[in-house]
């Protein structure tokens, strides 16, 4: 596992029991990170979902692996096929489920093996309201957030909406990884702030591994 209190990169950011930030652990990846998410969206294009309630999602996402996450008017589910085209997901590269499993076991969570890898694209003003991850069977399995490009205010809260939150800065590489105790903690990603990445432009990308079955 890394250091918790080295200064050298990368190192561990500790948010609460069984949560952690794993500080630059992608950062020299991250280009041929990008060039998969790339390569998924020439497949699948990013696209904004419709809410249950009506409403656009401001962050553009897609997905890859056995199964996808999505939301429209009947609700959040994971299925094999995008219900906004009826085509399969792309399948997980290699190179991602390496990275997912060895970040979860770093965070202490071995043996994690993602099936579903939601990526989201977030533009100036894209934000996600605080929320529980929650849509997953087994909620013993961690989830495995990856941060590209733009850096952006990530909160971290209680096990309640009104809790008061956490608020730290996420950089391109970083990936914070919560299970355990933390698991259904609210999370979410306050406006993005304009801004030029050199490898992502003006966007945010969060790849987030999750087990869904």
């Amino acid at each position: 596992m890394l250091d918790l209190f080295s200064d050298e990169a990368p190192w561990a950011e500790p948010l609460a029991e069984g949560a952690v930030i794993l500080r630059r652990l992608v950062r020299d990846e991250g280009e041929a990170l990008l060039k998969s998410v790339f390569a998924i969206a020439a497949q699948n294009p990013f696209h904004h979902r419709i809410t249950p309630g009506g409403h656009r999602m401001s962050v553009a996402m897609t997905n890859c692996g056995d199964l996808g996450w999505s939301t429209d008017s009947r609700g959040y589910q994971y299925s094999e096929h995008d219900t906004a085209t009826g085509h399969q997901w792309p399948p997980m590269p290699d190179s991602f489920r390496a990275l997912a499993t060895s970040a979860a076991a770093q965070a202490g969570f071995a043996g994690f093996n993602p099936d579903a890898c939601l990526i989201n694209r977030y533009e100036p003003g894209a934000k996600l309201t605080l929320h529980q991850d929650k849509d997953e069977k087994d909620l013993r399995q961690p989830i495995v957030s990856v941060s590209l490009g733009l850096p952006a205010v990530f909160q971290f809260g209680g096990f309640d909406r009104a809790d008061a939150t956490q608020r730290v800065l996420l950089e391109h590489g970083d990936v914070v990884v919560w299970g355990g105790p933390s698991r259904l903690r609210f999370h979410g990603i306050m406006p993005l702030k304009p801004g030029i990445h050199p490898l992502a432009g003006p966007y945010r990308y969060n790849i987030t591994f999750r087990r869904a079955l």
